[in-house]
């Protein structure tokens, strides 16, 4: 485990939460001695999903003897370190285009889904109380709304008390796939922000302060009053932020849930991009959260280490017949059996031996 690592576990306030005991469980296990045969794998990338992925790693130590150290960078160091094969599987909440999975040789699929969360710090104002919609929200992030009292935001809340406060914007720093989501959404909702900024991993912000992973994120909106940015929703949730209400695509104002990302996600066709690299933001439905996406795992097609590369597999394999309460305690949604069976097909297809044998099952 590297030292960053440590100090992104012990760094920030949020991981007082019980899932952050599952990470501090995590660091324990993994500092400890095991069996000579069990598996140590490396992963790193994506901070959206890292609650989750920390927590069924503990619980597979647990269960099996067998190790998983997985780093948060974002998605863009996920990307690049898989692609430069220095760990056992990458992961990134922007999916790797056809072209792009191709040119590295890389197999992709998703491994849970989750929601986005505008979150903010404005005294008086509880969770889920502010109403925002996707336009608001650009001009916010755009700059164009600088105080809380603006009237684009008080007419969409005549029940709350907004003060003449400057908006403080937080965006992320580094390569981010949640980052990505968002601003592929508010690329969805705003020409302006489409033409102006557009939508990546990382984006040439018009405003704003940028904090390293969600875990950065969520912490400088704790200590900035009068702040915004955007979180995946574990780290609201489990951390008591003040997120708001979107009005999503069926022109329903929504509470972020676990119901509202599943009805976003019943609308996705897997089979309709190669690398299942589905993007759930703004789907239909009454129910649907706007700014809902799955998390990606990507690991060689022609693994230099079969024997590593069917320990990944088993690990996630593991965790989608055995963590999907766990991912709902974290307020995650399952993949539904229905896609853990195409991925396994994907596997059993897809990822190959040095010798061209198949890796899985």
């Amino acid at each position: 485990m590297t030292l960053s690592f440590i100090k992104s576990l012990q760094g920030y306030d949020m991981f007082k939460s019980k899932w952050a005991q599952c990470a501090a469980g995590l660091a324990l296990v993994m500092a400890s001695g095991t069996a000579a045969q069990a598996a140590d794998l490396t992963g790193a990338g994506a901070s959206f999903p890292y609650p989750i992925y920390a927590k069924w790693a503990a619980q597979y130590q647990q269960a099996t003897g067998n190790r998983v150290n997985y780093q948060s960078i974002g998605s863009g160091g996920g990307q690049q370190q898989i692609i430069a094969r220095t760990v056992d599987f990458g992961a990134s909440d922007d999916p790797m285009k056809p072209a792009e999975l191709e040119k590295n040789a890389l197999v992709q699929f998703p491994a849970v889904i989750g929601g986005t969360v505008p979150v903010v710090n404005v005294q008086g104002v509880k969770a889920g109380a502010l109403k925002l919609t996707g336009p608001v929200l650009a001009d916010i992030f755009l700059g164009k709304i600088r105080t809380w009292n603006d009237p684009a935001i008080a007419q969409l809340n005549p029940d709350l008390k907004l003060p003449a406060k400057s908006i403080v914007v937080v965006h992320r720093s580094d390569g981010s796939g949640t980052t990505f989501g968002w601003t592929h959404y508010l690329s969805q909702v705003s020409d302006a922000w489409k033409s102006q900024v557009g939508e990546g991993k990382a984006v040439k912000w018009p405003t704003g302060q940028g904090g390293k992973g969600n875990e950065g994120v969520a912490a400088y909106v704790r200590q900035l009053a009068n702040s915004i940015g955007y979180v995946e929703y574990a780290y609201a949730h489990q951390n008591k932020l003040a997120w708001a209400q979107l009005k999503n695509e069926a022109g329903s104002f929504v509470q972020p849930s676990q119901k509202a990302f599943a009805a976003a996600a019943a609308h996705a066709n897997w089979d309709s991009v190669p690398g299942m690299g589905v993007i759930l933001t703004n789907e239909p439905g009454a129910d649907s959260w706007p700014v809902t996406s799955a998390t990606f795992i990507l690991i060689p097609r022609k693994v230099p280490d079969a024997s590593r590369a069917h320990e990944v597999l088993k690990f996630f394999d593991w965790a989608w017949s055995k963590g999907g309460d766990m991912a709902r305690e974290l307020d995650y949604v399952p993949l539904p059996e229905a896609v853990t069976s195409k991925i396994h097909a994907v596997w059993s297809s897809q990822i190959r031996s040095q010798d061209d044998k198949p890796v899985w099952p």
